[in-house]
């Protein structure tokens, strides 16, 4: 029995540290992707690589095989939830516009992409769903566009403009399709790579920690 305890207190120790360092990776990626959204979309009219070339898409794919399950569902949603509202206020739209609903619908087909993923390990997979995830989120907000913007025909010509040059004054849809395509196989092969490399590194260290917890250690026979 108490060996038995002791494998538990092991076990406990090294659930500690996984949570523990899924916090300190969780909560600085929020505030830089936050951060690098808002930049971009300040940026995007002078550098228009900018628009659209996001880590959001890539961490709702791949935040499955590194996150718990809660986490990987809320982190992303939080992090555009609050970009948001923080460009809205900055460029003087409505705080809640209701364009923000197909992105965030978009959204949620793309994790449920992720989580039905999260056990494969071949990167020919992610490519694919790479693909799949910027085509349906541009389908899925062009579409919305069209059927709810006044300035749009309701007919097939209006919805291959909303698909392809997008309104006056604009840059073209066609764009931030591109972006968002380039971004979408960037940085999920950036996030697959880096936890690849890391992965045996994180695992000993665990089992490290988990051996160096003196309350335990005091508890065996």
């Amino acid at each position: 029995l108490p060996l038995l305890y002791g494998d538990e207190c092991d076990l406990k120790a090294s659930s500690f540290w996984i949570q523990e360092q899924v916090m300190k990776f969780a909560c600085p990626l929020f505030v830089a992707v936050v951060l690098y959204r808002i930049v971009a979309a300040d940026l995007g009219a002078e550098h228009l690589w900018l628009l659209n070339f996001l880590p959001l898409a890539a961490l709702v794919l791949c935040g499955p095989k590194v996150f718990p399950r809660r986490v990987a569902l809320l982190l992303p949603p939080s992090i555009l939830l609050i970009s948001d509202i923080v460009l809205n206020v900055h460029f003087g739209a409505a705080f809640v516009p209701g364009e923000m609903l197909p992105r965030y619908a978009a959204l949620g087909l793309i994790a449920t992409l992720g989580l039905r993923l999260s056990d494969r390990r071949r990167s020919g997979t992610f490519v694919f769903a790479s693909l799949a995830s910027s085509s349906a989120f541009y389908l899925i907000t062009n579409t919305a566009s069209w059927l709810t913007s006044p300035v749009y025909a309701k007919s097939t010509a209006g919805w291959l403009q909303a698909l392809t040059t997008g309104l006056p004054g604009y840059p073209p849809t066609w764009l931030f399709f591109r972006n968002s395509l380039a971004s979408d196989l960037c940085f999920p092969a950036a996030f697959l790579l880096s936890l690849a490399s890391h992965g045996k590194t994180a695992t000993k260290s665990g089992i490290l920690a988990a051996h160096e917890q003196e309350n335990c250690g005091e508890l065996r026979v």
